[in-house]
């Protein structure tokens, strides 16, 4: 994987979503059916410093996962963002990743007067970046 595209409309929930708590990091998944990234699913950062780290709230991920299958959807993105950081992956994002295949998309608000996003797959051999199309 080494372009991904996605929606300007699905960016821009994204966007929001880590507008909308900028001192703490925000999550969620994405999901895509055919390969086609097709919708967002905010989870609720359970982590006990969310202004460090995320940790996805457990039932919010089962039941969005539940809703990707029953819906003929597969796991396509996690999302987070970092409210005082670049949007590159962080050691604990890099060592609590838990699904190789998936793309990990980052949104930075540690820049001023624009949000940055970007996209990571997680290997083996270390962290490769995927360019965004929108």
């Amino acid at each position: 994987m080494s372009v991904i595209k996605l929606s300007r409309v699905l960016v821009n929930q994204l966007l929001t979503h880590a507008q909308s708590s900028p001192e703490q990091e925000i999550c969620g998944l994405v999901s895509a059916r055919d390969g086609v990234a097709n919708h967002s699913y905010p989870i609720k950062n359970s982590a006990t410093d969310p202004g460090r780290i995320f940790e996805m709230a457990p039932q919010q991920q089962i039941d969005a996962m539940r809703q990707m299958r029953e819906q003929g959807d597969e796991l396509f993105a996690i999302y987070h963002s970092h409210p005082h950081a670049s949007a590159e992956p962080s050691l604990a994002d890099i060592q609590q990743s838990a699904y190789p295949d998936t793309c990990y998309l980052i949104i930075s608000l540690d820049i001023e007067g624009v949000l940055e996003m970007r996209a990571w797959q997680l290997r083996d051999d270390g962290v490769v970046a995927v360019d965004i199309a929108v």
